[in-house]
């Protein structure tokens, strides 16, 4: 699998794994495991969680699936913005590892701006930090305003934000200013939504072309620019493979250009997304 490194050395991969929507139905704990599992076995070992995903239910998966795995995964996970308080935070991390079964998380995220201060959930992320509770910290869902707001945003380690062919707003102002500061930005819903997406003739037509699936060129399209990470959740084991393989998909600048005339890039700004 290949790799980029965060500003403080650490290589991660480019593919990791989502877990939205796990952890919701008891029936399918074990399959999800499984899965987990075998997107580790496949070099996807950056696992992406929350505590809102199934109100901690997905973080008791992860949790599962890396028992006896801990120090081959990268763990990311997020923190609710009610709970991003001086108070709030440290007594939301515990939760969190309790659920995940380990000591320290990776990656400690603010899931989205709310209303306490960003210098609260800055000052509770660097305790943390110092206490060994979680190894760095960012944030997600936010734009170029909110990031110059961000105190000590040199020491943010990336921003998670909504990022797919039909979804380019970043591109326009967002994804160049974190770039410029070697920042990685983390893409979610990399595949789309409901499965649209991944339907659309131009992503079938360049998936013709590759001898590849529509999540795979989708995938290779994102991975095309520097500092991109994407954390796409599988369904089963082909697709976990099919989305391992997707990191070394080049396309060419017809398969872009094919790509660019269906889902245009931004020319101004545009409102951050976020689902």
């Amino acid at each position: 699998m290949r790799r980029l490194e965060l500003a403080d050395g650490t290589p991660v991969p480019v593919i990791g794994q989502g877990t939205w929507h796990l952890g919701e139905d008891p029936a399918r704990r074990r399959q999800e495991v499984a899965a987990l599992q075998l997107g580790i076995e496949h070099g996807m070992a950056l696992i992406d969680t929350a505590e809102m995903y199934a109100e901690g239910g997905a973080e008791e998966v992860v949790g599962e699936a890396i028992r006896n795995r801990r120090e081959r995964v990268f763990i990311v996970s997020k923190v609710y913005p009610h709970n991003a308080s001086r108070a709030g935070v440290p007594q939301a991390c515990e939760r969190s590892l309790r659920r995940l079964g380990t000591d320290c998380i990776d990656l400690y995220l603010l899931h989205w701006r709310g209303l306490h201060p960003l210098a609260e959930t800055v000052e509770a992320f660097e305790r943390l930090k110092a206490q060994g509770k979680i190894r760095r910290w960012g944030v997600s869902n936010f734009d170029v305003d909110d990031m110059q707001e961000l105190p000590a945003v040199e020491h943010c380690a990336t921003n998670q934000v909504l990022y797919n062919p039909a979804e380019r707003g970043i591109e326009y102002d967002l994804l160049p200013w974190c770039q410029a500061r070697r920042m990685p930005v983390m893409a979610y819903c990399p595949l789309g939504e409901g499965g649209s997406l991944l339907r659309h003739p131009a992503l079938l037509e360049v998936a013709r072309r590759q001898g590849a699936s529509p999540a795979q060129v989708a995938l290779a399209w994102e991975l095309r620019q520097p500092g991109l990470i994407v954390i796409p959740k599988a369904a089963n084991a082909e697709h976990l493979r099919a989305n391992a393989a997707a990191a070394e998909l080049r396309l060419s600048e017809e398969e872009l250009a094919i790509l660019d005339d269906a889902f245009p890039p931004p020319t101004r700004k545009q409102p951050l997304n976020m689902v």
